[in-house]
């Protein structure tokens, strides 16, 4: 068994060289310098003798930006024709052919044209670092996935084009663009983000200095915790001695399960963790009981949780707290995730067999369980 181990980590190691190496610039908001600092590297690279080229580059055409461009060799772009408009993509296809040893690849969150190969440009950027192509890319705070809810929290926007986590787990580095939102704000009123009709615009909705304040704190507190599971991951002695895993489970609810799985998501990326989603199908909400709408959303937050790196587990039982016990046992949980109940807790915990049975249980293990508002 040992040397089986020893056999699959030497694969795993020969594997990992032969993939491209991935670096990501984040930023809180449009207008930090994401774009800018990319090509700065790409002029930096070219001048060592590193064969860098542009993929795709979105200016924006901002001066300062554009003018970066000049002397930097790229690909050309692949032209689609989509309801009677003629569209241009990243082609991912020239730059495998073409080899190059660094792609700058900007907009990470994009949604590609309908007939495009993938759906997304991230899965365009991971087919491209599997063919050992380096890429540099970039992506604001606001477009990953488990941070949705809190974006829109702070914004009022529901953000469309979102990455999974794992994309930027999959990152061997993520840079953090990182300015005072007075400096952002003097940014936009100099023109320097966006033309001068959209900066009244801008300045009323998204640029306001205590949104702005919050989406950096996400910022930095993402790439803080993409430091630690960095360190932890390449420095094994530093491992805590117990391996988080974690389950959340989940209801048919469709708008507590969205919670739920979002807030076990971050709490696995913080422990640098492995993580489940449980669905426990009771007789009553049976495939032929339950209604086509609950069906569909259901199976929308299993995507949702795999997106975001879960391994889903749905179990038809009619005792919802043996289900969840004996995931437990077999998964080997540390901590368990709940949604909170709709009526006092004390109340839950002295009149609920459900919970009683869980907190009872879960109390001689050593199994956290946490309960997410």
């Amino acid at each position: 068994m040992e040397n089986e181990n020893n056999a699959q980590h030497f694969l795993d190691l020969i594997q990992k060289s032969r993939k491209g190496k991935f670096k990501i610039y984040i930023g809180m908001s449009a207008g930090v310098g994401k774009t800018f600092r990319m090509l700065q590297e790409a002029h930096s690279l070219l001048k060592n003798g590193i064969d860098v080229k542009i993929g795709y580059i979105e200016t924006h055409m901002r001066k300062e930006t554009h003018e970066l461009l000049a002397g930097l060799p790229i690909i050309p772009r692949r032209t689609i024709f989509y309801k009677g408009k003629e569209l241009e993509e990243l082609d991912v296809q020239a730059i495998i052919n073409l080899r190059p040893e660094v792609v700058i690849v900007d907009e990470l969150a994009h949604t590609n044209v309908e007939g495009s190969k993938n759906e997304k440009r991230w899965q365009d950027v991971l087919e491209i670092l599997d063919a050992g192509i380096n890429v540099i890319s970039a992506v604001n705070i606001q477009h990953i996935e488990s941070l949705n809810e809190d974006v829109k929290r702070i914004t009022n926007i529901d953000v469309q084009e979102r990455i999974p986590d794992n994309v930027l787990r999959l990152a061997d580095e993520v840079v953090n663009i990182d300015l005072t939102s007075e400096d952002l704000i003097a940014r936009l009123k100099e023109g320097k983000i966006y033309t001068a009709d959209k900066i009244p615009t801008a300045l009323a909705n998204f640029f306001k200095s205590e949104q702005i304040l919050q989406l950096r704190e996400l910022a930095l507190k993402e790439v803080a915790s993409q430091v630690v599971r960095k360190v932890e991951s390449e420095v094994p002695n530093l491992h805590a001695l117990r391996h988080e895993k974690l389950l959340a489970c989940i209801s048919s609810n469709e708008k507590t399960a969205k919670i739920i799985i979002r807030k076990a998501a971050r709490l696995a990326s913080y422990y640098n963790g492995s993580w489940y989603v449980l669905y426990v199908e009771t007789p009553k909400e049976s495939s032929n009981r339950i209604a086509l709408d609950k069906q569909r959303h259901l199976i929308n937050n299993f995507k949702l949780a795999v997106q975001l790196g879960a391994e889903v587990i749905k179990l038809e039982n009619s005792n919802i707290t043996n289900a969840i016990l004996t995931t437990v046992e077999e998964k080997q949980i540390t901590t368990v995730c709940i949604g909170k109940p709709h009526f006092n807790l004390f109340k839950v915990i002295l009149s609920t067999t459900i919970f009683r049975r869980l907190l009872n249980k879960l109390s001689l293990s050593n199994v956290d369980l946490v309960i997410l508002s």
